[in-house]
């Protein structure tokens, strides 16, 4: 069981975009060599900027709600597990409806595998294998005290998404507006000031 004093947390301003996770997570004995989470390229054109993607543990997961045959199962400790494969048709339904486009139907394997926030090594004490190599932090699992310590920006867990209010487990770290932001004298003087 994953402890309610730890979160996973995303500062996709800290992402420089080396794949490490990636790599990490399809090394996950329970993943079967496929990464459950993958690196956005926010503005292709315009930036290098990268985020990463994953599974943000719904308190109300819809990617369950929409399964007709009852194959995803969120535990106590809050996290959503990928489907049950006796259970799992195959149907997409969850894919379709995560407002976070993170489930995924394998086909060859016709279930739906996710992040799980690699619950055979955080159930035991471990963190999740993506939050042990990411070198900048950007992915970090830490207790909940902590993170107030370490950054200045704080964590976000519910998200107005269309007319839907979701709750997640997992954080994404945004800046605070309570901390005014320290805005380059260069940037200011060439675009002409505020």
């Amino acid at each position: 069981m994953v402890g309610a004093d730890y979160g996973f947390y995303i500062d996709p301003q800290r992402c420089i975009g080396c794949k490490s996770c990636v790599a990490s997570c399809g090394e996950c004995g329970t993943h079967r060599g496929r990464p459950m989470i993958h690196l956005d390229e926010l503005d292709r054109f315009a930036s290098t900027q990268t985020g990463p993607t994953v599974c943000m543990h719904c308190e109300e997961p819809i990617c369950a709600q929409v399964c007709p045959a009852d194959a995803i199962k969120r535990s106590e400790d809050g996290v959503v597990h990928a489907a049950q494969k006796p259970r799992c048709i195959a149907c997409s339904n969850c894919e379709l409806s995560c407002p976070f486009g993170v489930p995924i139907v394998f086909r060859g394997l016709e279930q739906m595998i996710k992040c799980d926030l690699c619950y055979d090594r955080t159930s035991m004490g471990h963190k999740p294998m993506c939050a042990t190599v990411c070198p900048s932090q950007a992915l970090f699992f830490v207790r909940h005290d902590e993170v107030a310590q370490a950054r200045t920006n704080r964590p976000l867990r519910e998200f107005q998404i269309g007319a839907l209010m979701v709750k997640t487990r997992n954080a994404v770290m945004v800046p605070d507006p309570e901390i005014p932001l320290l805005l380059d004298a260069a940037v200011l003087t060439t675009e002409g000031g505020l």
